[in-house]
């Protein structure tokens, strides 16, 4: 039965998160930002303090935990900097199609190495033509023999310079949309792979992606994950079991731009009384919590279904849909109650509104969020 209360151990595991992001992320989380660079380093600590592989079960060396528990953390750590989360998430969104559907054999080689050691892995998915659209990608895969050949273009892929594996979709025929994709798991050293530039963002700037070019890369069939042809269906459920994790992700955006503007609604003075006292700035600060305490409501509950067993893509959609927009709506709210102070880099607000705006389009769009839920209604 879903209740409020946390258990003990998620209590700890919060606590810890939140001492964490408290004395190593939200101190540097402007540096990382302004330097574009790759927190390796913030990563190895958190590995080191268990904050890492956290639903990666004990047998493969993980943690094990629920995935309520996993977006409490996530929470904790967006409220520091949500692109030092997007790494961290990164490596469990490169290890959920093994978690769903890979062998035993797979799970002990490639999870192990995550837990072991500070080590990543990436989710190759998207590409230039195909983002939400799953099956219009192009990447193709041949079968020759006991082994698949891979080739295509992969890109905006979240920790692929860093890879030491990939999950990869790939198409035996375009022409077979869905039915046609598989899911391989790929070494990053393998012959054939190349990892592009690292691209230049608008925000999340210390998460770092990249395209994968896979030149005619030789996988043995033993890296197909969840048999041939069903990579469509990983990928789906591979959505929806990481999409309560960008809920949590805006979550803790929220709650960070909402503490920093009730902060300065109480300093700042206009018309010789706390902006706080003005009726405009009250109301913006009463959305602020409003959609805080709904995207934390709708992200326990996508995930709580998760931990049931029973996993829904319309609630997992309600959670993704409504936090990212709140997120961008609360982060603008926020620059607009700093007025020209939250325009410049002062204040962390301009960075909260830059970061906010990915949280709608990575892992499916608002937008395909809300064709997901419509369909859904439609009885499609």
């Amino acid at each position: 039965m879903y209740g409020f209360d946390l258990t003990e151990e998620q209590q700890g595991l919060v606590d810890t998160t939140r001492r964490f992001v408290r004395e190593r992320i939200t101190p540097v989380a402007g540096q990382y930002d302004e330097e574009e660079r790759f927190p390796d380093d913030l990563y190895a600590e958190s590995h080191a303090l268990g904050l890492a592989n956290l639903e990666i079960p004990q047998e493969y060396g993980g943690l094990g935990l629920s995935c309520l528990s996993h977006c409490m953390v996530l929470e904790e750590i967006s409220y520091g900097c949500v692109g030092i989360q997007t790494v961290f998430a990164g490596n469990m969104l490169g290890a959920m199609p093994l978690l769903i559907a890979g062998t035993d054999e797979q799970k002990a080689k490639y999870l192990g190495m995550l837990t072991s050691e500070p080590a990543f892995a990436a989710y190759a998915c998207s590409e230039p033509d195909a983002g939400s659209d799953v099956a219009a990608l192009s990447t193709r895969y041949d079968k020759h023999g006991d082994e698949y050949v891979i080739t295509g273009q992969k890109r905006w892929i979240t920790n692929a310079h860093a890879a030491r594996w990939f999950t990869v979709l790939a198409t035996k025929d375009k022409a077979l949309k869905h039915k046609g994709i598989t899911c391989f798991v790929v070494d990053a050293d393998a012959p054939g792979v190349k990892i592009g530039r690292h691209e230049r963002k608008l925000g999340q700037r210390a998460s770092h992606t990249c395209d994968i070019e896979f030149e005619e890369v030789r996988v043995p069939a033993s890296a197909v994950v969840g048999g041939e042809g069903n990579g469509f269906k990983v990928a789906m459920r591979t959505f929806d079991r990481s999409r309560p994790w960008i809920a949590a992700a805006a979550a803790g955006v929220i709650r960070r731009a909402m503490d920093e503007s009730t902060a300065y609604s109480k300093e700042r003075k206009t018309f010789g009384v706390p902006i706080g006292q003005h009726g405009a700035i009250q109301i913006m600060l009463a959305e602020m919590a409003i959609k805080y305490e709904a995207t934390k409501l709708l992200c326990h509950k996508a995930a709580c279904n998760i931990d049931q067993g029973n996993p829904d893509s319309v609630v997992s959609a309600y959670a993704k849909v409504f936090g990212a927009d709140s997120a961008m709506a609360v982060t603008t709210d926020a620059v607009q109650i700093f007025g020209g102070y939250g325009y410049t880099r002062e204040y962390p607000v301009e960075k909260l509104m830059r970061d906010a705006k990915l949280l709608q389009i990575y892992e499916g769009t608002s937008q395909i969020q809300r064709m997901v839920i419509a369909r859904n209604m439609l009885g499609r």
